[in-house]
């Protein structure tokens, strides 16, 4: 294979990443260089000293005064929100579980909400994440 034909092989796998996938990958950046809150208190410090840059919330929280709570911070910090399937998924990407010998998932603690105050460095995951928000901020 040719240089040419590899680096068209990689750009292939980076341009097939989805958003969740992205936003797994921008949590794992922002936890590596502190940048990532995790839980209501934390959480809500953030949002409300304005240091939030991302929030994520997973909707099968079943306090709605939590939900609540969070989305009206957000809203007026001007944070974007992102909505994730399951809270046990987003403590997992946020560093809250204990893994197999393979890297596998073995058990993760839920966290309802996730804030981050840090992107950490530049990269692919967090261009397409961006791009993503501003697509929705303009609908």
């Amino acid at each position: 294979m040719s240089d040419t034909e590899q680096e068209m092989a990689v750009e292939a796998e980076v341009q097939e990443m989805s958003v969740l996938d992205a936003l797994k990958e921008v949590l794992k950046k922002a936890l590596i260089h502190d940048g990532l809150k995790k839980g209501l208190h934390e959480c809500a410090k953030a949002l409300d000293k304005r240091t939030a840059r991302l929030c994520c919330l997973a909707k099968d929280c079943e306090n709605e005064e939590y939900k609540k709570l969070i989305r009206a911070l957000a809203s007026e910090g001007d944070v974007n929100l992102i909505m994730v399937d399951s809270g046990k998924d987003l403590g997992a990407w946020c560093g809250l579980a204990k893994l197999t010998e393979e890297g596998e998932v073995k058990k993760a603690v839920r966290t309802s909400c996730a804030v981050i105050t840090e992107f950490g460095e530049e990269t692919h995951a967090l261009n397409i994440l961006l791009d993503y928000l501003k697509k929705q901020a303009e609908e």
